[in-house]
C-alpha cells in the first residue's frame, strides 16, 4: 500500500475541505437538517456540479471521474469532519455501486449519469431495519432473514399480471434519505415461500402505492424514514430471468461502503478532537489555559492516539476493502470515545443544546445504530477469520462459532 496520497487525491482533500468550511458551520449544519429535504440543495447541486462529489467514484463512461474507493474515503472523511448533511452516503456509497454491479445496459445508461451530476438521489431500502445485516457487516447475509423472510414480513415481489413489470408489498423501517430519494432500490422476496430468493428492485419517487414518513432520529445529520409500499409498480434491477448474486453484491458494496464511512468516523472524531483542543487553549481557570494542565494534557494525548490509529486502519481499508468491517469497528469506537470526552472537556458549555460538542455524539451513537454495533462488526469480522474454529452459516447469522 502507498504510504503516501498522490497529488490529485490531496487536491480532492484540500479542495473540499476549504469549500465546507466557509458552507458548512455548526450553524449552517443545523439550518439545513430542518429543511424538507434534510439537506442543503444548493449545496448538494455544488459540491456535485462544481467538485464532481456523487461521480467521484462512478466510470468515466457514466459522466463519473472514474476514481476508486480511495478518493471516495478521502473525500468522505472531510464531509465527516464538518458533519455534513447530504444525500451522498445512501446515494454514492450505496445505492450506485449496486446500479453498477446489477444493472443492465439500459439501466446504467439512464441512471448512473444522472446520478454522477446530481440530479437524481437514490436510496436503498433494506427490510427488518438492519441496514448491516443487509450488507453483510454484522451477519451473513446470504441466509436472508434481514428481509424478513419468505413467507411474511420485509417486503414482496410479485408480478403485475397487467403490465408485465413487478409489483411491490410491504415496508421498510430507518430507510437512509428514504424520505427524499428520488430513486429507491428495493430489497424484496419474490418467488413464494418454498423458492424465495431476495432480489433488488428500481421504484421511483412519484410511483403510485408509495409512501414515504421522515423519522425522528437521534442524528438529524442522517435523516431516515419509513417506506410503505402497497401494490407500488417497480423495475427489477437487472436482466429478467437471470439469477443474480443480490446478497452477493450487497455484501461487496457493504465492505466497500464500511471502510469509506470508517474514514467518515475519522473526520468526526479528528473534528470534535480539534474543536476541544482549540477550546482547551482558550478556556481559563486559576489563571492559566486548562490545556496547560497536565492531566488534560494526557486526555488529549490518548485521544489523538485513538484517531490516529482508526485512520491508519481507514486508510488501509480503502485501499482493501476486505478490511473494511474492522476499520468501522475501530474508528465507530474512536469516534464514540472522542466525542464522550469532547463533551467533558467543554465542561459546562459542552451539555448545552446551543454548543456543537453534542452534534459529534449524536453522529457517532447514530452511525453505530445503523451500521455497528462495534462487539456485533468485530464478532463477524472473526467468524468470518476462522478465529473461533468452525463456523456454520447460521452460526455466523446469529454469531455463534461451532468447535
Amino acid at each position: 500500500m502507498p504510504a503516501h496520497f498522490t497529488a490529485e487525491q490531496d487536491e480532492i482533500r484540500r479542495t473540499l475541505r476549504d469549500l465546507l468550511a466557509r458552507h458548512s458551520g455548526p450553524g449552517e449544519v443545523r439550518a439545513a437538517v430542518r429543511t424538507a429535504e434534510g439537506h442543503d440543495p444548493a449545496l448538494w447541486r455544488r459540491l456535485a456540479q462544481e467538485l464532481g462529489l456523487p461521480g467521484l467514484a462512478l466510470p468515466e463512461e457514466y459522466g463519473g471521474a472514474g476514481c476508486t474507493a480511495t478518493e471516495l474515503a478521502l473525500a468522505c472523511e472531510e464531509t465527516g469532519r464538518a458533519l455534513l448533511p447530504s444525500p451522498l452516503l445512501a446515494t454514492a456509497v450505496l445505492a450506485a455501486p449496486l446500479i453498477t454491479a446489477l444493472g443492465t445496459p439500459a439501466q446504467r445508461a439512464g441512471l448512473l449519469p444522472r446520478i454522477a451530476d446530481g440530479a437524481l438521489t437514490a436510496a436503498l431500502v433494506a427490510p427488518g431495519g438492519s441496514m448491516a445485516a443487509a450488507l453483510g457487516l454484522t451477519a451473513d447475509n446470504s441466509i436472508g432473514g434481514w428481509a424478513g423472510g419468505g413467507r411474511a414480513g420485509g417486503v414482496q415481489a410479485r408480478r403485475d399480471p397487467e403490465g408485465g413489470g413487478w409489483r411491490l408489498y410491504g415496508e421498510a423501517e430507518r430507510v437512509l434519505d428514504g424520505h427524499s430519494a428520488g430513486l429507491l432500490l428495493v430489497a424484496a422476496h419474490t418467488g413464494g415461500y418454498p423458492r424465495s430468493r431476495t432480489l433488488l428492485f428500481l421504484a421511483h419517487a412519484e410511483a403510485e402505492g408509495l409512501t414515504r414518513t421522515r423519522l425522528t432520529s437521534m442524528d438529524e445529520t442522517r435523516p431516515v424514514a419509513r417506506v410503505e409500499l402497497r401494490d407500488t409498480p417497480a423495475e427489477l434491477l437487472g436482466e429478467d430471468g437471470v439469477a443474480p448474486d443480490v446478497c452477493g453484491a450487497l455484501a461487496a458494496t457493504g465492505r466497500t461502503a464500511a471502510a469509506v464511512l470508517a474514514a467518515e468516523a475519522v473526520g468526526a472524531a479528528a473534528g470534535a478532537l480539534e474543536r476541544t483542543v482549540a477550546y482547551v487553549k482558550e478556556r481559563e481557570q486559576f489563571g492559566r489555559a486548562i490545556g496547560s494542565f497536565q492531566a488534560v494534557k494526557h486526555r488529549l494525548a490518548d485521544l489523538y492516539v485513538r484517531v490516529e490509529a482508526a485512520r491508519s486502519a481507514a486508510y488501509h481499508a480503502a485501499w482493501d476493502p476486505a478490511a473494511g468491517p474492522l476499520a468501522l469497528a475501530q474508528a465507530l469506537e474512536a469516534a464514540r470515545t472522542v466525542a464522550g470526552e469532547a463533551v467533558q472537556l467543554h465542561g459546562g458549555i459542552g451539555f448545552t443544546w446551543e454548543h456543537e460538542a453534542h452534534l459529534y455524539v449524536k453522529r457517532a451513537a447514530g452511525d453505530e445504530l445503523l451500521f455497528g454495533p462495534v462487539h456485533r462488526l468485530r464478532d463477524h469480522a472473526a467468524g468470518q477469520a476462522g478465529l473461533f474454529g468452525d463456523v456454520t452459516p447460521e452460526g455466523l447469522a446469529h454469531g455463534v462459532a461451532v468447535r
